[in-house]
């Protein structure tokens, strides 16, 4: 065998074992110094120059919308979070170690940004990080964490339920200097907003509209310190206006048809005063739902105390009706049973003086002082007939409650459609 045939199978073999060798996450790992603990890339910030600042990225995709409370302002969502920076010292050729282009490195062995969301108020057990981190060539690291968050956000139940609301989640760092570390986003708002959609596992009764994102830069330095995600989200209101909406406008045409009762059957007031009710109970499960936290009354709680204040008005109204039909029974001159007792008095003596006088004196004296005081009596129930009929007319009062309704019923009526009519305008179509 020639000296360069020899000097060629050398080469070869070394080739080869170095080869199998640099195949290895092993090798790789013992390349980048990461098989002991090292405490300086868990403890500084993974930069050559400390004057470079590592620009973290962050990208948020939400995966469910488990609740939403008016009352503690609380908005409760599942989400995934992915951070990513750049590491200085942990960078490979790829062609050296047989294309190794991604590596899995424990999350405690590596400096990780101290990023948090300022509107976090759920338990710490709730966050769940991958243990991993990846890493590439480029000294790029990813690291992957999920949780149940519970953010505090400004809900505005104004026009429920046809609100939408909007929550913010704000990403900034605790004891990092302001200078030493940038925020930024992965992907972009439209991408992050497409993808929630899709692996969106629950909604309950509001649906993703979209996810913004905004960077707020630190006067002093220039950097940006804080990235908020805002994601605006809209209720489903078919539940509510099958169950609020639509009975409470069915009340006041109950309400409304109710004027067409006879009053004369006593069963008019008897119905508004359960159609008041009804309300009423509506607006007690209202106040169940509603925070106590709004300046402002929301429509729904205008819309359901206009109602209540219609129909009260209306049961005002059918009392002072009934009220009016009871006195002018009260003041009829005279009863049909005075009347014939006066009528058969008055025959009753006509027969005692057409017939004969046959008894002695005393009764013809008896006679005529019983006929005196029937005279009498006859003269004071006149009186008493004619200064009545001076002061009202039979009638009077039932005529009065008659113009009453049909005023009433006018206004009623033109009220209840000014209302609604508002109510579509400013709650409603305000939304569509």
């Amino acid at each position: 065998m020639s000296p360069l045939t020899t000097l060629a199978l050398l080469a070869l073999t070394g080739v080869c074992s170095c080869g199998t060798l640099d195949c290895s996450y092993l090798e790789l790992l013992t390349y980048l110094n990461l098989t002991t603990t090292n405490s300086a890339l868990v403890n500084m910030r993974p930069v050559k120059n400390w004057m470079t600042p590592t620009l973290v990225r962050v990208d948020m995709l939400l995966f469910g919308i488990l609740e939403v409370n008016e009352k503690t302002q609380t908005f409760t969502s599942h989400i995934w979070m992915s951070m990513l920076w750049t590491n200085e010292f942990l960078t490979w050729n790829k062609s050296d170690f047989c294309g190794i282009d991604k590596l899995m490195v424990p999350r405690s062995t590596q400096w990780i940004p101290d990023v948090v969301i300022a509107e976090d108020v759920s338990d710490s057990g709730t966050i769940q990080s991958v243990p991993v981190v990846s890493l590439s060539p480029e000294g790029s690291q990813v690291a992957v964490t999920r949780q149940r968050l519970t953010a505090t956000c400004l809900l505005v139940v104004t026009l429920f339920p046809f609100d939408q609301q909007r929550c913010n989640f704000t990403f900034t760092f605790i004891n990092s200097d302001e200078a030493s570390i940038q925020l930024g986003s992965i992907h972009n708002e439209t991408e992050l907003s497409k993808t929630s959609e899709h692996f969106m596992v629950t909604q309950g009764e509001w649906d993703l509209n979209k996810m913004e994102i905004f960077q707020y830069r630190n006067r002093t330095s220039g950097y940006p310190d804080r990235l908020v995600y805002t994601v605006t989200i809209s209720r489903r209101p078919l539940l509510y206006v099958v169950i609020f909406i639509l009975p409470l406008l069915l009340f006041v045409w109950l309400d409304v048809a109710s004027f067409f009762i006879n009053e004369a059957r006593g069963e008019k007031l008897s119905f508004k005063v359960t159609v008041l009710l009804s309300i009423s109970v509506l607006l007690l499960i209202l106040k169940d739902m509603m925070p106590s936290t709004e300046n402002r009354l929301p429509m729904i709680a205008i819309y359901c105390l206009g109602i209540f204040c219609l129909v009260g008005f209306s049961v005002l109204e059918a009392m002072l009706l009934s009220f009016l039909h009871d006195l002018d029974g009260y003041c009829k001159p005279q009863s049909p049973d005075n009347s014939q007792e006066e009528i058969q008095l008055d025959e009753d003596f006509g027969q005692a003086e057409e017939a004969p006088d046959k008894g002695p004196a005393p009764l013809d004296q008896g006679r005529d002082l019983l006929k005196l005081i029937l005279e009498k009596v006859r003269t004071a129930r006149q009186e008493v007939a004619e200064r009545c009929k001076e002061e009202m007319r039979p009638g009077r009062y039932r005529r009065l409650a008659d113009i009453i309704d049909r005023v009433f019923f006018s206004l009623y009526l033109l009220t209840a459609s000014v209302f609604l009519t508002y109510m579509y305008i400013v709650w409603i179509s305000h939304v569509f």
